[in-house]
């Protein structure tokens, strides 16, 4: 009985359960309208696992995420909410474009100056609600939530400038190849590359199909950059200690006005690379014109909150979530299911996620009825 109250306490343990308990409500609502859990279910993992290319594709999927995700749980851990991840997402994916279309420069010079623009054009954002915050004391959500809007139609209006936008279109022009950072992108369309590539058939399937890229090196790279800093850095212990008590910190001699701006700033600059290694590594490498929220820095918040705002379970957790998206379009293939299904499965493992607490509870009962059994 104890070891068991003891893996039931474990954060992990809380995750897979709120996971079961989203895929067993999702069951039920295939079985309500009419379809077999076990067929949607067959059609998902093998949306997400049965060809190279699906696998490329989650975790193409999965990148900007994991990125947004960090953000997120880096923030959490800060005691700061920052639901403005997708406005911060689409600064970087504004600057990412706009100084890629401007500059040429050599691939070595173009791509870190593309990345490093679409980072401080999401440190802005993240900056400016943090100084809002310290400043002022107005509340990150409301001011996050504001920014998210003018992003969007920042957005919109860089697509629709005369400057950047493509005619006879509803998106801007391309950046240039420079700033590209798929794998292999050159030497793909090359005799040589072709003549290689058709003799492996699984790498063809990954490398001419799918916009390979650095992205997911970058995200696991910069997760464990955050786990680091957060429990491996004076600087961490600060910033953590603002989130856990910002009286006690302050009256400990800590900055605390410094320390959330300083976090709101690291938050925004991870969405800002997310949203820059999205323009630089996949297609068509430009902005659109959105009618509304691309979601991947929504999705983030959901990252977050399955890692228990671990930066390296956000990882995980955002490969397990663009594995549901990207799968989930396989559902609706390959059975008529509505692809609605897997947002209700997202949204009822989030549900659980926010119940973990609950599990703790009932493991120290369960231990209760056995001493008194005993």
């Amino acid at each position: 009985m104890e070891k068991l109250v003891k893996i039931l306490k474990k954060p992990v343990t809380s995750t897979f359960i709120a996971i079961i308990c989203g895929f067993i409500v999702a069951s039920v609502v295939l079985c309500i309208a009419g379809y077999n859990p076990i067929e949607a279910f067959n059609a998902l993992f093998k949306g997400i696992l049965s060809k190279p290319k699906y696998i490329s594709n989650t975790i193409i999927k999965a990148t900007p995420i994991i990125l947004t995700g960090v953000s997120v749980a880096f923030a959490f851990k800060t005691g700061l909410f920052n639901i403005g991840a997708e406005g911060q997402y689409i600064a970087g994916t504004i600057a990412a474009t706009i100084v890629g279309i401007k500059l040429n420069l050599p691939a070595i010079i173009q791509i870190p100056v593309v990345i490093l623009a679409g980072m401080l054009a999401g440190a802005i954002f993240g900056g400016i609600v943090g100084l809002l915050k310290a400043k002022f004391g107005i509340h990150e959500v409301i001011t996050s939530i504001m920014l998210n809007w003018i992003g969007l139609y920042l957005s919109n209006f860089v697509v629709g400038s005369e400057t950047f936008h493509q005619p006879d279109s509803t998106s801007t022009y391309m950046i240039n190849e420079s700033g590209f950072t798929t794998i292999f992108g050159n030497y793909k369309t090359t005799e040589e590359g072709i003549k290689f590539f058709s003799q492996h058939k699984w790498l063809s399937d990954i490398m001419i199909k799918t916009d390979v890229n650095i992205g997911i090196i970058v995200a696991v790279i910069m997760a464990i950059v955050i786990w680091v800093l957060l429990y491996k850095s004076s600087k961490g212990y600060a910033l953590r200690a603002v989130g856990s008590n910002r009286d006690a910190a302050e009256f400990a001699g800590i900055n605390v006005d410094k320390n959330i701006i300083q976090a709101m700033v690291i938050a925004g600059a991870l969405c800002g690379l997310a949203g820059a290694l999205a323009i630089t590594g996949t297609s068509p490498h430009k902005l659109s014109t959105m009618a509304a929220f691309e979601n991947n820095g929504f999705n983030g918040l959901s990252v977050a909150l399955i890692a228990g705002s671990s930066p390296i379970g956000c990882i995980f957790a955002g490969l397990l979530f663009g594995g549901l998206l990207y799968g989930g379009q396989s559902v609706q293939s390959a059975i008529g299911a509505p692809s609605e299904i897997i947002n209700i499965m997202i949204g009822t493992i989030v549900f659980f996620v926010a119940l973990t607490k609950m599990v703790p509870v009932l493991a120290d009962r369960l231990l209760k009825r056995g001493e008194k059994k005993c």
